[in-house]
């Protein structure tokens, strides 16, 4: 048993985030564990994850035995990705890079490494954290503070509803709006967990059951004649888990190949003829930057499989 106070660096850090800096090898679903067993104590009481740390608090965390595989150090496997990501943007206080479908953004659920994992083993940084979160299927600009204070601040923005954020998704269906037409979708959504353990969210009409949520779709195009897909902007003016594939799903417009809230007959058809992954894409990321206070654009394009799929509609 080890207690930690807490510094100017820690200072107004999240409880998890601060153990998983802490424990560097442990998986995210041993760190939950451990703080809901009642093994980590702020100041001698009880804790939960998402409480803030003061400068001057005692947490005690307790000892952990961490997996084999981490026990043993980072793979290099794992720093040949992290290297390999392609950067966006990147300066003293903020990192930007394209994340490709199929990668978790942070290790947990049976996952030892992912990209902060991945970008920490290549990069060695004195800090590193994530910004904000994309899905695992989901590809496109993702953000991620080299300084607490900008780490800080980007939160700040961001609750603030001072950042935009536009995505490119695909659904199966015929789009009723106009190109360009605003078409706002307001839900309530309510996270829950599945009876095998799956994270998952519904639409509520009680706004005390759930978060309310604001999504602004717009055609951008639609496979000629047929239309039968449409090629939609997303604009988040909120940032709910599964917000977008949620709206979207209430409706009656499946993202293609979403296997969550999707068509899965479709996503099958399509799997067999080579389109395997979500096609939701976090296309554009815009906001005044923190410590420059100059208005900074992030843009990712399209992934070719992306690309390829929309070319085999026309």
């Amino acid at each position: 048993m080890r207690h930690v106070a807490i510094d100017e660096a820690s200072e107004a850090q999240r409880l998890d985030n601060f153990l998983l800096k802490t424990l560097k090898s442990a998986p995210k679903s041993l760190v939950y564990r451990i703080v809901r067993e009642g093994q980590v104590r702020i100041n001698g009481k009880r804790a939960q994850v998402s409480d803030k740390l003061a400068l001057g608090d005692d947490v005690r965390i307790p000892p952990v035995w961490l997996d084999e595989v981490a026990a043993k150090g980072v793979p290099k496997s794992a720093v040949a990705k992290g290297a390999s990501f392609e950067i966006l943007f990147e300066d003293d206080a903020l990192l930007a890079i394209h994340k490709p479908a199929g990668v978790a953004v942070h290790g947990g659920s049976g996952i030892n490494f992912g990209v902060i994992e991945q970008l920490r083993a290549a990069r060695q940084p004195k800090f590193l954290e994530l910004v904000h979160r994309l899905d695992r299927d989901t590809s496109g600009v993702l953000l991620l503070a080299k300084k607490r204070s900008a780490l800080v601040a980007m939160h700040e923005l961001l609750r603030n509803g001072q950042t935009d954020k536009r995505y490119q998704v695909l659904v199966h269906g015929i789009w009723p709006h106009p190109p360009n037409q605003a078409h706002h979708v307001r839900e309530t959504l309510h996270k829950y967990v599945t009876d095998g353990g799956e994270r998952r969210v519904a639409t509520v009409v009680d706004p005390e059951d759930g978060k309310e949520s604001h999504t602004i779709f717009r055609l951008m195009a639609s496979n000629g004649q047929r239309g039968d897909y449409a090629l939609l902007e997303a604009q988040l003016l909120t940032g709910r888990t599964h917000q977008i594939r949620v709206h979207l799903m209430s409706q009656g417009f499946p993202i293609v190949g979403d296997d969550k809230y999707g068509d899965f007959a479709l996503n099958k058809r399509l799997a067999k003829a080579g389109f395997k992954r979500m096609f939701l894409h976090a296309a554009k990321l815009s906001f005044i930057h923190p410590l420059t206070a100059q208005r900074l654009t992030l843009l990712a394009p399209l992934p070719r499989e992306c690309t390829l799929f929309l070319e085999s509609l026309a």
